[in-house]
């Protein structure tokens, strides 16, 4: 190249990094004022959808979940847990929010935009469900394959298809993922799955079983009074 090539490939070069990192700041979201602890009962611009939230949103318990659809660990926890949702459901309030970690678990962001697309139809938790208890069905397929176990999943549950296939792609859900995301990162959450109880980080030998996660529930309520 000669001097005048060179300073334009400079020129370009330093635009398209500008135009990066703008584009980066646009995307990036402001969490800096939201409390961890508290539960979105309304969706606001930059989180597009309200928290879920699973049983008693009154109660002074809040269990609040990060995850990650296809980390195994998740999948274990929800193993663990599923089996006392009903049991607690009118003592605790549970909140799952959306921490996929795409760079070793590539078909999470989609299974997470899944469970969103449902809830825009009233079917979180039954998606919810449904994706880890067949988290081994779909955690390894390539790309055309996991769609349509998750297409299929929609079927079963009688979503409206046309509306599914929108919303999964959707700003609304993108947003609410982003935002999930982004508060995690602010409270410091790096891996999954990782929950807080009452605002304060869980460790993991609390709720390592069906068993451990009963004991550590009641210890909470029992607290509460």
């Amino acid at each position: 190249m000669d001097k005048r090539t060179w300073i334009i490939f400079a020129v370009a070069v330093v635009a398209i990094l500008a135009g990066l990192v703008m584009l980066s700041r646009q995307n990036r979201v402001d969490v800096s004022d939201v409390k961890n602890s508290e539960i979105r009962t309304t969706p606001t611009n930059d989180s597009g959808i309200a928290d879920h939230v699973f049983g008693n949103k009154d109660s002074k318990v809040v269990l609040i979940e990060y995850g990650d659809f296809q980390c195994p660990g998740c999948g274990t926890f929800h193993r663990n847990f599923e089996p006392v949702m009903d049991e607690y459901k009118d003592k605790i309030a549970f909140v799952f929010r959306n921490f996929p970690i795409t760079q070793s678990h590539p078909n999470a962001r989609v299974a997470a935009a899944t469970a969103e697309a449902a809830g825009l139809q009233g079917k979180y938790w039954e998606m919810w469900n449904l994706i880890y208890n067949k988290q081994n069905d779909w955690s390894s397929a390539g790309i055309d394959e996991r769609d349509k176990k998750f297409e299929g999943y929609a079927e079963e549950l009688k979503l409206d298809m046309e509306k599914f296939r929108t919303d999964v792609a959707s700003d609304k859900v993108n947003k609410k993922i982003n935002y999930d995301q982004a508060l995690g990162k602010a409270n410091g959450v790096t891996g999954t799955p990782t929950l807080f109880l009452k605002g304060d980080i869980l460790a993991t030998d609390k709720y390592k079983s069906t068993d451990l996660i009963r004991s550590t529930l009641d210890t909470a309520l029992s607290q509460a009074k």
